[in-house]
């Protein structure tokens, strides 16, 4: 499951960069639109379809309760999985195109620099404000003075080389700890926190029966959990719906955007993702487990991720058109998950 949930953000991103390329949207939407063909919702939509399949009547997947069980735990594992992946694939991607745009934005509000003459003289342009720093002065490799002796400035131009080498290698280095700090600031994330600290509860077995169980000596922390939980899908949705408001009343944005973004999530990716599956099968990696296949093959239906919304408005950039996306998004996905899920189990049964 974490090689597959990283292929959709791979061939997502590819599309979504290939997208941006095509239709050229405006430059603060690029790193939007590659996110939204990116980044699926892989735990809230799931921990919704999943067990509701499981619990109809003529469900492929077995007998009910062993099928809801099941698939809660590979929900469970997707939403883990999937906040890794979006706290820092998705969150350094959206905070790269909001510094270009910013960047951006900053030069071209910016006063544009006095035209400097270099033929004119050392007093003249001082006389018009500009300093001897930026003035340009071509210097010949070699010059005399009165007393017929040359003066070659050839070692000072070397230095000058030299010290720029060792500013390139300072900046290089600094970069690389920035980046360094950078993901482990999205590592050390909230979201990411709390799956990394589940995955460790759940994957060892004497702290998960300290938690769960009715007879875990600490099943108020689990009580407690669940009640949260269970409360958590009607507040994202109601927060969704907030969001929409914002890109209703103010959004201008093209509907070839809205159409590229709806083909490469909901027509191109789930045919990759059948073609993955069938890979996987073929190759015999996957379990004998028609369920788990099925959750795979989901993760290239879903639609884009709530918190990209959140990173939106966390960054200023494309708030609204990021509201407007989100909402034809889900109004196709209604289609798009029905049908695909039909699609789906037909392939594996």
């Amino acid at each position: 499951m974490p090689i597959n949930i990283g292929i959709t953000f791979l061939c997502g991103g590819i599309l979504g960069w290939i997208a941006t390329k095509i239709i050229r949207p405006k430059p603060h939407m690029e790193g939007l639109l590659i996110a939204m063909c990116s980044t699926g919702n892989l735990g809230n939509i799931l921990l919704i379809i999943v067990p509701a399949i499981c619990t109809q009547g003529g469900s492929p997947f077995g007998e009910h309760s062993v099928c809801k069980s099941k698939g809660l735990s590979y929900s469970s594992f997707s939403m883990a999985l999937g906040s890794f992946y979006i706290w820092t694939y998705t969150y350094q991607l959206l905070k790269s195109s909001s510094l270009r745009y910013t960047a951006m934005k900053e030069t071209e509000d910016s006063p544009p620099e006095p035209n400097k003459d270099t033929n004119a003289d050392e007093k003249t342009q001082l006389l018009n404000g500009e300093t001897q720093e930026y003035i340009d002065v071509v210097v010949p490799l070699s010059y005399s003075t009165s007393d017929n002796t040359q003066i070659q400035p050839v070692k000072t131009l070397h230095q000058g080389l030299l010290s720029k080498d060792e500013k390139e290698d300072k900046s290089s280095s600094s970069k690389l700890k920035d980046i360094l700090h950078s993901v482990l600031e999205e590592l050390l994330a909230p979201p990411t926190l709390g799956s990394i600290v589940g995955l460790v509860f759940g994957a060892t077995p004497w702290l998960k029966n300290l938690v769960i169980g009715d007879e875990a000596p600490l099943r108020v922390i689990q009580d407690s959990v669940t009640l949260l939980g269970d409360g958590t899908l009607p507040c994202i949705t109601l927060i969704l719906g907030g969001n929409l408001i914002q890109g209703l009343r103010k959004a201008n944005i093209r509907p070839v955007i809205i159409i590229t973004m709806i083909c490469v999530r909901y027509v191109i990716l789930p045919i990759v993702g059948i073609m993955v599956v069938k890979a996987a099968t073929s190759l015999g990696i996957l379990p004998a487990d028609p369920l788990f296949s099925f959750v795979l093959l989901i993760q290239y239906t879903v639609p884009p991720a709530m918190n990209i919304s959140t990173m939106a408005q966390l960054f200023n950039v494309g708030q609204e058109e990021c509201s407007v996306l989100t909402m034809w998004s889900y109004l196709a996905a209604a289609f798009a998950l029905t049908g695909w899920s039909t699609v789906f189990m037909w392939i594996l049964t």
